[in-house]
């Protein structure tokens, strides 16, 4: 059955003009027209960015890295980093305000009992006990590490305090192995003895594989996670993907001891003393970090930030933001070291997504795809060299300079180039004509018999088989013949092209009339010179790599020579088409050498001038399109045109490829009128 199709209103949610391959080789082609290299233009797109068809801009990395600035800046300027201290000193504080209110209690209900009893002894030894924790909770340590250990050896009054100091030192334990295992503390309710001894084992079988892997060994990664998995329950799928995550937790956690002032730092790697109280376990979890520093030395492990805002930041909370600016880091070192979108593709679009949002990891997700969209279209491919364009490229690049060039003219203008006469020969016209007396019998059967139908009409008589044929429904076929036309292409590539901002109009003329000839003139013969301080032949498909030379000289002496040379290998009408925007300032002595003089000489005109002469003894004629408007210049190219008879155009690179592109069609379908005429 046919499709069946619904259509609705446009209302701007639907989405259905993604930018494809030729769009993207599209914004590609003034800036390999201009330098020629592919993957330098990449990296000038990925940089800059674009924007899609449906109007949506694509960030750029410049931009990119702009918002990822601006992420860090956000989490520097709220966070107060003291605040890791903060939050446990007021907990322990609030433990100390509730035994102290247990204690006041304890010793009123003392004093109430020995009143009903007339015990006053008791009352005095409730006193005294009282007094007594009370002088030791005044004598508490005033830094972190000391108040813990203090309370670690206190015997409390309250049941309730008590609590809420083991909870304290457990979750203090859980963070403090967070720095390693991202869900330590979901696998290990409690931080118990036996559960500090697992974690021990672990950490040293842990440390063990990573030495057999540095011998060469099979560090037995399976065995490993058969008899720890419980401790990863993200399941990484390698080695390499667990020593990852632990790295990026334990970097985080020096980050933060980093970033602490010398006594801050203290207090919490005393602190961390007090808490896991197991010199083994210590040991271990140095030994790790020492081994995944060597291993991963990128993963910042001297950072450290400068924290200025007023939000203080809890121990667990204090390591997420330095994992979080750790991974803001990496991201910005992958943006900043990138030589071609394949290398983004190294970056977790997840991680992207959270630290910059949706839309930078749209972005950076469809610029990692650019060079293999590209590929996939067969538009570019990897060499040793390597991003180059493909021949399929190459005829894209020409076309689109085609469009871009064509652009410009009106209806009117194109109407000009059509040819009225008609003629015989072996390729069709697509036209027909009424058959005359000696033209060649090529019937156009469909439009005969149609011919004969209308005149059995026109008779009054009934349309019917058979259809009887007549002379006058005889209609033929037109055909004209091929005229091979040969053209070089000369382009001036000296460095006063680029500075006045006529190289890439000039280029892309090359490269669109590459494209004209080699689609719609297949027989034609295309050649290309280049010439500065001197000239040299290019193949076709190299026009997109060639670029301006960095060296002083206008050589149209040896630019004509080189054309001349390519033209009598070939046949038909001869041309050369010459682009360039100053008088010849170079020219190849008798001897072979290159003299260059500037302001020109005559010696270097005159050289120049012989040359034209010889391509106008050889049958060749040549075009000049200058884009020079000085009067010096005008005179040397009238002078060509009046010994060559060819033509000669002052422009400007706005109109530069119109001019030419309209002339060479011209000049293409005059030679078939004339071979029709003949």
């Amino acid at each position: 059955m046919p499709g069946r199709y619904r259509y609705s209103r446009w209302d701007g949610s639907q989405r259905g003009f993604e930018f494809d391959a030729d769009d993207l080789l599209g914004e590609l082609t003034d800036d390999l027209i201009e330098h020629g290299d592919v993957s330098a233009a990449m990296r000038r797109l990925m940089n800059d960015g674009l924007r899609d068809r449906n109007g949506e801009q694509l960030a750029g990395l410049r931009e990119l890295l702009d918002r990822l600035r601006k992420a860090r800046q956000e989490r520097l300027d709220r966070y107060d980093l003291g605040g890791v201290y903060d939050e446990i000193a007021r907990e322990l504080d609030d433990i100390v305000d509730e035994e102290r209110h247990a204690i006041d209690n304890s010793l009123s209900e003392a004093r109430a009992a020995a009143e009903r009893t007339g015990d006053s002894r008791r009352a005095d030894i409730a006193a005294d006990s009282a007094a007594e924790r009370m002088l030791r909770l005044d004598l508490l340590p005033e830094d972190l590490a000391g108040k813990v250990n203090g309370l670690q050896q206190y015997d409390f009054t309250s049941p309730q305090a008590e609590g809420r100091f083991e909870a304290l030192m457990d979750r203090l334990r859980q963070q403090l192995a967070n720095q390693m295992f991202e869900q330590v503390a979901g696998s290990m309710q409690q931080m118990t003895p036996e559960s500090i001894a697992r974690m021990k084992d672990m950490l040293a079988d842990l440390n063990e594989m990573l030495e057999r892997r540095q011998r060469g060994e099979d560090p037995g990664f399976e065995e490993f996670m058969a008899k720890h998995g419980d401790f990863f329950p993200e399941n990484p799928k390698d080695l390499d993907e667990l020593l990852e995550t632990m790295a990026r937790r334990m970097a985080a956690m020096q980050a933060m001891l980093n970033s602490m002032t010398p006594e801050q730092r203290a207090q919490l790697q005393q602190l961390s003393e007090q808490l896991l109280g197991d010199m083994d376990l210590q040991w271990q979890m140095e030994q790790l970090g020492s081994n995944l520093r060597s291993m991963m030395p990128q993963m910042g492990w001297g950072s450290s930030y400068e924290f200025g805002g007023d939000d203080p930041l809890g121990m667990g909370e204090a390591v997420e933001t330095m994992a979080e600016l750790g991974d803001l880091a990496q991201l910005e070192g992958l943006m900043r070291g990138v030589t071609s979108p394949t290398a983004l593709a190294e970056a977790d679009m997840d991680k992207v997504r959270n630290l910059l949002g949706d839309d930078a990891a749209r972005s950076l997700d469809k610029l990692s795809k650019l060079s293999r969209q590209l590929a996939e279209a067969g538009l570019i491919e990897q060499t040793e060299q390597g991003l180059r364009l493909t021949p399929h490229g190459m005829r894209t690049i020409g076309s689109n300079a085609l469009r871009d060039l064509f652009s410009n003219l009106t209806k009117d203008q194109i109407g000009q180039h059509q040819v009225p006469q008609t003629g015989m020969g072996h390729e069709r016209s697509g036209e027909s004509k009424p058959y005359e007396y000696g033209d060649p019998f090529r019937l156009d059967l469909q439009r005969t018999i149609r011919n004969a139908l209308v005149r059995r009409g026109q008779e009054g008589r009934a349309a019917g088989l058979p259809v009887r044929l007549q002379p006058d429904d005889f209609e033929i076929e037109e055909t004209e013949h091929l005229s091979r036309a040969s053209t070089v292409l000369m382009l001036d590539l000296s460095m006063s092209m680029p500075m006045e901002g006529r190289f890439v109009p000039a280029k892309k003329v090359a490269m669109a009339l590459h494209s004209l000839i080699s689609t719609q003139f297949p027989r034609d013969y295309l050649g290309v010179v280049v010439f500065s301080e001197t000239a040299r032949v290019i193949r076709p498909q190299q026009i997109p790599e060639a670029s301006w030379d960095y060296v002083y000289g206008t050589n149209m002496h040896h630019g004509f020579t080189l054309a001349r040379n390519l033209l009598g290998r070939q046949h038909g009408t001869k041309q050369i088409i010459m682009v360039t925007d100053g008088e010849p300032t170079a020219h190849i002595t008798p001897d072979g050498d290159v003299f260059f003089r500037y302001p020109p000489v005559a010696e270097t005109v005159e050289a120049t001038l012989r040359e034209v002469v010889r391509c106008t003894r050889a049958g060749i004629r040549i075009n000049t399109f200058m884009l020079g408007t000085s009067q010096s210049l005008k005179g040397f190219v009238e002078r060509i045109t009046e010994i060559n008879r060819g033509r000669a155009f002052f422009t400007t690179p706005e109109n530069l490829g119109d001019y030419v592109l309209v002339d060479f069609i011209a000049n293409r379908r005059q030679q078939s009128s004339r071979r029709r005429a003949s």
